[in-house]
């Protein structure tokens, strides 16, 4: 169970991170804006997050050097 968390944290919680290591916050503050943002506005919130995530996988996709348009 302990692996399944440490896979998630990473996975899902990367946008919270990044988030708050830009704007000097702790990530758990970042992770509950979500949280509760997304429980008062019925998940509008969550769309954003997963914006957000794809941003920042291409992003670091595109800094890793690799050329996805010839793959």
């Amino acid at each position: 169970m302990l692996y399944l968390k440490d896979i998630v944290e990473k996975r899902a919680y990367g946008v919270c991170s990044y988030l708050a290591q830009r704007m000097g916050l702790r990530s758990s503050r970042v992770r509950m804006y979500f949280i509760y943002t997304s429980f008062i506005t019925l998940g509008s919130p969550i769309i954003i997050y997963l914006v957000m995530a794809f941003w920042l996988n291409i992003k670091s996709y595109l800094r890793g050097g690799n050329n996805w348009i010839l793959d």
